[in-house]
């Protein structure tokens, strides 16, 4: 079994690759009974009440794996079912409580929920209770401790709430689809719609005059720990895939473009994180303005290889949930035919009983050192800052690098108030960049060395080595 972060991970692994499977071999039909009982076999030791409740939730997720619901646009959805209702109560009292005799807790309560049992031990009534959290503050030991539930504690935007059924709900008008509710939920509650049906409908219906390439994230070289990037890429063409061209080639292109942006406009966000974008719009609309008009990388270079091939489909694999909601925007429609997650790719080679590292590797050189280390925060950054040095030195970049999306909402209401002395903010919703995000294998902070090490491997240096061959190529 392939090695992921969590078990969660691994459940959605396993149900992607049996309904990948299943569609191969047009048997699709079958999936909402095969799959939950190939998962969960009679003989499985379930966390859940029983084998039957998490069938009943794979069955779930099988729906999901399929697409999920058509009638909701948005990429993510709560299985209620699975939801382990797990914020009973915000505030509760720990071991630590002396049962001492000041009573701050009770005294600074102004709702009356304090009370004390016969060993002088606080106790918080949950009925009376409005989580103002005014007693743990006052607690001098330390007693009262604050529960959040892990998908409300991992959404930066407040969209995840608890419904009357002690549900976790999330609210789309709120929502910026970065999914780290997907990733940080310990149950699996929230998880993301797949379309690796379609990507695997483009691939059986390839010809020589319908060719499906794939757009491939420079993060993915700290996903796969157990081959090389150029085994990846290999096996990518292995199960049908015509070309594999890097993300980091649009990069390139945009940060050019960007950067001439920015020296025109004087001020700019970037573009490239769909889910900061979608932040911007849904909960600072006046910092809209400021949002470069450049496209994401992943768009940039899907219409650079339909310019090349107009009868090409494209399909991106990369980190990002969020990138499943771009595609789907009205400006974008038609030049990204499906996105999936590293999470999905492996799922879709493991179906096809594809061992990536017992192939040989293939060469991938498509972008520049800069266009790669996008994947990284502050990488885009690093690329603005050198372009300019060298064609417009005397304009002068002063950054603000927001990391995750607790930075990026602090940064966004400074720069709404003119309380910024920067002229060029980078966002990234996922700590790290999109090395970390949510449809990523692996997390962690040696993500980062092994893209810097990728971007040094890069035959084109700077970025304008990439935008002039762009330039030659532009049809």
């Amino acid at each position: 079994m392939r090695i992921f972060d969590t078990y969660v991970q691994q459940l959605k692994y396993r149900v992607l690759k049996e309904v990948a499977k299943l569609a191969y071999e047009n048997r699709l039909d079958e999936a909402y009974y095969k799959v939950p009982r190939i998962v969960i076999p009679e003989d499985f030791e379930t966390t859940r009440c029983c084998i039957y409740k998490a069938r009943a939730i794979v069955e779930e997720r099988t729906r999901l794996a399929m697409g999920g619901d058509k009638e909701n646009p948005n990429i993510i959805e709560s299985i209620s079912i699975a939801c382990d209702q797990c914020r009973e109560q915000r505030f509760v009292v720990s071991q630590l409580c002396r049962g001492c005799i000041s009573h701050k807790c009770q005294e600074v309560c102004k709702v009356g929920a304090l009370s004390f049992d016969k060993n002088h031990r606080a106790i918080i009534d949950p009925e009376k209770c409005v989580e103002c959290g005014k007693c743990k503050q006052a607690c001098p030991y330390g007693a009262i401790v604050e529960h959040i539930c892990p998908c409300m504690a991992s959404c930066k935007v407040n969209a995840i709430s608890i419904n009357e059924n002690k549900k976790a709900v999330i609210d789309y008008d709120k929502c910026v689809m970065c999914g780290a509710c997907v990733y940080n939920c310990p149950f699996g509650a929230m998880s993301d719609k797949s379309f690796i049906l379609d990507v695997i409908k483009l691939l059986k219906d390839a010809d020589e005059n319908h060719k499906v390439y794939a757009v491939i994230a420079p993060a993915i070289v700290s996903q796969f720990k157990y081959a090389k990037i150029g085994q990846i890429v290999t096996g990518i063409k292995k199960i049908g895939f015509h070309e594999v061209v890097e993300a980091a080639f649009g990069a390139d292109v945009v940060l050019y473009k960007e950067a001439m942006e920015l020296k025109e406009k004087g001020k700019l966000t970037t573009s490239c994180c769909p889910a900061f974008v979608m932040q911007i719009e849904k909960h600072f609309p006046k910092v809209k303005e400021y949002v470069s008009h450049n496209v994401s990388p992943m768009i940039e270079t899907a219409r650079f290889i339909k310019s090349q091939d107009p009868n090409a489909s494209v399909v991106f694999i990369g980190p990002c949930i969020a990138k499943k909601q771009e595609i789907r925007r009205e400006e974008f429609k038609g030049i990204v035919d499906a996105v999936i997650t590293f999470e999905e790719l492996q799922s879709l080679l493991d179906s096809r009983d594809v061992n990536v590292e017992d192939l040989p590797e293939s060469v991938l050189n498509n972008a520049s050192y800069y266009g790669r280390i996008f994947a990284k925060s502050s990488g885009i950054t690093q690329g603005a800052k050198d372009l300019l040095a060298k064609e417009a030195p005397d304009f002068e970049v002063k950054p603000l690098v927001m990391n995750g999306l607790e930075e990026c909402k602090i940064g966004l209401l400074k720069f709404g108030k003119n309380l910024l002395d920067a002229n060029f903010l980078e966002g990234m919703a996922c700590v790290g960049g999109c090395i970390n995000g949510s449809g990523c294998i692996h997390h962690g902070d040696k993500n980062a060395i092994d893209v810097d090490k990728y971007g040094m491997e890069a035959y084109e240096k700077d970025v304008m080595s990439s935008y002039e061959i762009y330039q030659l190529n532009k049809k």
